[in-house]
């Protein structure tokens, strides 16, 4: 039989009433082909049957034949173009195992057969049937993995014991006591497990980025620390170094003015010793002179004024002593570095509590832990001793015996800075208490007790410890910074308006909530320091380093 023209386009092999490829072609006595379902419609709706190319008129409706070698011709025909049609196999993709040559992309793969079909090599078990009851899944590589490598039947059960895939055979056998359930019941289980562990591992991820994001900004604060300690270390190092100039200069003139008052000195004996020189080389010509005379009256006349020469002083007490230049370098060294020492510390006090006012949080005073003796401002900035225990409904956070107050806010890392107005006050108590201090009683406001606070009076000023640390007296103590840095464990104490550091606890330990604590009322005798303590935003504005001045 001769085959399909592969050249030939689908119009040579299609039907002029559907006007697609022949499906079932059949013939007319006129000769013409059509589909058999077309033809048949066609002449179903007709009262003449006659043929729709040439219009030939039959008078019995003709007894359509199957028109075989058509039939042989389409069929080579569809499977020449679906051939064309189909795509090569791409990386990644599933190639059919019949195929020769150009391997095309599978279709399918039948768990039955292990094999995987391209579009014409599925088409037996889309056909015989046999072969229809198949188990088709799509396309995948590696077919024997489904195979029990024991005895080599298909894997389509699950050992929920073993957790592993089991043939038929093998629950005869390993697995004979072990529950096991088809495939695709455990598939459903598994799935819905993957919907948790989708949500936990997304969890897991998102907390690693978070921690990711706090590593970078740890970075970026840490450059723009970087940055201001550089620049503050510019200015303070520019300073010093000007300080350093500036002692220079002063020491060389000082050592040149004491040259040039030697030099000074040194002249003026020396221009008196010339003049007494040239007073005496003036007497010894005239002595020379005299000498030589034989006149008798001048002789003795002359001589007369000779014998009392001018008065002289008696250089012999006379020195010029060279400046004390010994031990000068080291005073002035001794002096510079005294300075230095003052200066630096000022400068870097300065540069630190800038730093630190960064780390500003916003407190207000929480009234359920104030003694009763305290007054409260409507915002919870202020604290003063009114003097007269008010009737409060007493808490387990209220202080009932020391004039304490907490903030309502607390802190349990990170770092964070407070202001405090301290002014006119006499008397007074700042710092951090942890949240498990003592509310009621005596009480030891030590930091072994959970207290770090500065404690200010007219004649004492110290930390509070055991022992206690005491701290310089200032008088024109006006506004008081607090730091801390809870991580590092660290509480530093400011003076704000001298811009001087004025105690760092180091070392210390936090395991719980901080609060900024508060004791306004010490020593309130006849209202004598019922001035408030005045919890105060910290103000930005730079200040310039100032120059050092020796």
């Amino acid at each position: 039989m001769a085959s399909a023209n592969t050249s030939w386009s689908e119009d040579n092999f299609s039907c002029s009433i559907c006007l697609d490829v022949f499906n079932s072609p059949v013939s007319t006595p006129c000769g013409h082909n059509f589909c058999r379902t077309c033809i048949t419609k066609f002449w179903d709706d007709q009262v003449q049957y006659k043929c729709p190319v040439c219009n030939e008129l039959f008078h019995t409706r003709p007894d359509l034949r199957v028109n075989t070698l058509l039939s042989q011709m389409v069929d080579q025909f569809r499977r020449s173009v679906r051939v064309k049609e189909l795509p090569c196999v791409e990386p990644g993709e599933v190639p059919c195992d019949v195929c020769t040559g150009t391997q095309l992309k599978a279709v399918k793969s039948c768990l039955m057969c292990f094999t995987s079909y391209c579009h014409t090599h599925l088409e037996p078990h889309q056909r015989v049937a046999g072969l229809k009851r198949h188990l088709l899944v799509e396309p995948m590589d590696r077919l024997e993995d489904r195979m029990c490598k024991k005895h080599d039947r298909l894997l389509e059960l699950f050992c929920q014991t073993d957790q592993v895939c089991v043939c038929q055979f093998c629950t005869e056998a390993d697995h004979r006591s072990h529950p096991v359930v088809p495939l695709k019941e455990e598939y459903k289980v598994k799935t819905a497990q993957l919907g948790k562990i989708e949500s936990e591992v997304q969890q897991m991820i998102q907390e690693r980025q978070r921690k990711i994001k706090e590593i970078n900004d740890t970075v970026d604060r840490s450059k723009a620390d970087a940055d201001i300690q550089i620049a503050d270390g510019e200015q303070v190092l520019a300073a010093l170094m000007s300080s350093i100039e500036k002692q220079r200069d002063d020491f060389n003139q000082t050592v040149k003015e004491k040259l040039k008052s030697t030099e000074k000195q040194a002249e003026g004996l020396i221009k008196e010793l010339e003049q007494e020189i040239e007073d005496l080389t003036n007497i010894r010509s005239e002595v020379k002179q005299l000498t030589h005379t034989e006149d008798h009256l001048h002789f003795l006349q002359t001589f007369t004024s000779l014998k009392n020469p001018p008065h002289t002083r008696d250089w012999t007490k006379v020195e010029v002593r060279p400046p004390p230049y010994i031990g000068s370098l080291r005073r002035s060294l001794d002096q510079l570095e005294e300075t230095l020492n003052m200066e630096r510390k000022k400068l870097c006090d300065d540069a630190e509590l800038k730093r630190v006012q960064q780390y500003e949080v916003d407190v207000t005073l929480d009234p359920d832990t104030a003694h009763p003796d305290l007054n409260l401002s409507e915002d919870g900035k202020q604290v003063h001793d009114g003097g007269v225990r008010k009737e409060l409904p007493d808490n387990r956070k209220r202080f009932t015996k020391y004039t304490y107050v907490l903030t309502r806010q607390s802190f349990s890392s990170g770092r964070f800075y407070f202001e405090v107005q301290v002014k006119n006050k006499t008397a007074w108590r700042l710092g951090v208490a942890r949240q498990s201090i003592g509310r009621k009683g005596d009480l030891i406001a030590t930091p072994l007790k959970g207290y770090w606070s500065i404690f200010f009076t007219k004649d004492h000023f110290l930390f509070k410890d055991n022992p206690d640390v005491l701290l310089p007296l200032r008088a024109e103590l006006q506004k008081v910074g607090v730091f801390v840095d809870y991580d590092e464990g660290l509480v530093s104490f400011y003076d704000v308006e001298a811009r001087i550091h004025i105690y760092s606890a180091t070392g210390c330990t936090f395991r719980e909530p901080l609060y900024p604590f508060f004791c306004p009322g010490l020593h309130n005798y006849k209202g004598i320091n019922s001035a408030p303590l005045i919890i105060s935003p910290v103000n930005q504005t730079e200040k310039d380093l100032p120059l050092i001045i020796i």
